[in-house]
């Protein structure tokens, strides 16, 4: 869509800059309305001035700079997290980081967390609650933050081609920061993982896919899986649920372990892609894995969960589908956006899958 967005402005020759933008706005109207994506506020969830379809919600100037090519000092800011910039080949980008004062004495692991689109490390830290839970379990958050100068509403850029392999653009920039991280707290790989929502966890998933060797698991809460799309337009057909289902892996390759939030009501991103990315990592595993499905009800909201372990009886998948939920954090807190109080608390139930630590226990 970014080249088609080019070319229906570099047609009219002769026409002003502002008869030019008003038709690319028209052609990308056209193309929401031809994928039956209209925008509107998710259920449950605050929306910071999106304007087109929800936690991607990307304007006409975020879709046209959306796609680019693609250690510092660190401080404080206001929420109490450090904040600093990491650099390297592929990019820049900043960064906030949570260290509880126990971690001083050895940090038990590393959260990444990678936010949706128009929010930021602050919001995201305030909407999942994982701050806290860090200082209950003594690990260390990650905030890597998405600039406007690569993406113009903060979205990851999970639909670009360049941004879906190892040793390229934003999945070798967020891969670098997180060693880079983890290298400074002395935390094994073992014990470095990966979360994110909407347009992070589409990022999430991507970062699991290609450095597996950096990330021991993945959370995915209203996500898309990796290869849903290789451009704008097919962002938008993958977030309607239309996108191809080629991408699904061979079974018994490589893969992390991972967790997936997605509500039924998720009228943002369609929940069938909550359901590939688990199917595609199921695909993954090894045949020799034990199974289990059942129904439940938390925080006001039902639930039908699937899990699945190895035979060591160590979980390797476990797949939320949270009933009423639109497109928001299950169980999140009202201070972020994107945040639904009611269901499931997925901060604490990705935490627990992380560490293989029941949800309800302290460290």
């Amino acid at each position: 869509m970014i080249r088609q967005l080019g070319d229906a402005m570099r047609s009219a020759p002769g026409k002003a800059p502002g008869t030019q933008l008003s038709a690319a706005q028209d052609l990308v109207q056209r193309t929401l309305a031809q994928h039956g994506l209209s925008g509107g506020t998710p259920t449950g969830a605050t929306m910071p001035g999106a304007t087109m379809p929800g936690g991607f919600g990307a304007s006409l100037q975020g879709l046209m700079s959306g796609l680019k090519p693609g250690g510092a000092g660190t401080q404080t800011d206001s929420s109490g997290m450090s904040q600093g910039t990491y650099s390297c080949a592929a990019g820049q980008r900043a960064y906030r980081l949570h260290v509880p004062q126990q971690a001083g004495q050895g940090a038990r692991g590393l959260v990444v967390m990678l936010h949706g689109c128009t929010q930021n490390p602050a919001d995201f830290a305030a909407g999942t609650g994982m701050n806290a839970l860090a200082d209950r379990h003594g690990f260390i958050v990650l905030y890597p933050e998405q600039s406007r100068g690569d993406n113009a509403q903060s979205c990851w850029n999970w639909f670009s081609i360049g941004d879906q392999r190892r040793d390229r653009g934003e999945p070798a920039i967020l891969a670098g920061m997180t060693r880079q991280i983890a290298q400074d707290h002395n935390i094994d790989g073992a014990d470095t993982f990966v979360a994110g929502l909407s347009a992070g966890a589409a990022m999430a998933v991507i970062l699991g896919e290609t450095y597996p060797d950096v990330f021991a698991a993945v959370g995915a809460h209203s996500g898309l899986p990796h290869g849903a799309a290789r451009d704008v337009a097919s962002a938008f057909a993958a977030m309607a649920g239309n996108g191809p289902d080629s991408a699904a892996p061979v079974v018994g390759t490589q893969t992390v372990r991972t967790i997936v939030f997605h509500g039924t009501a998720d009228a943002t991103v369609h929940p069938l892609n909550g359901k590939r990315i688990y199917q595609h990592a199921l695909n993954r595993h090894a045949s020799q894995t034990l199974h289990d499905e059942a129904r439940g009800s938390a925080g006001g909201r039902s639930f039908e969960r699937q899990t699945v372990t190895d035979t060591d009886g160590v979980p390797t998948l476990d797949y939320w589908q949270v009933d009423g939920l639109g497109h928001a954090w299950s169980g999140g807190q009202p201070a972020g956006s994107y945040t639904d109080a009611k269901g499931p608390d997925a901060s604490a139930e990705m935490v627990a899958f992380f560490f293989q630590t029941p949800a309800g226990e302290s460290a």
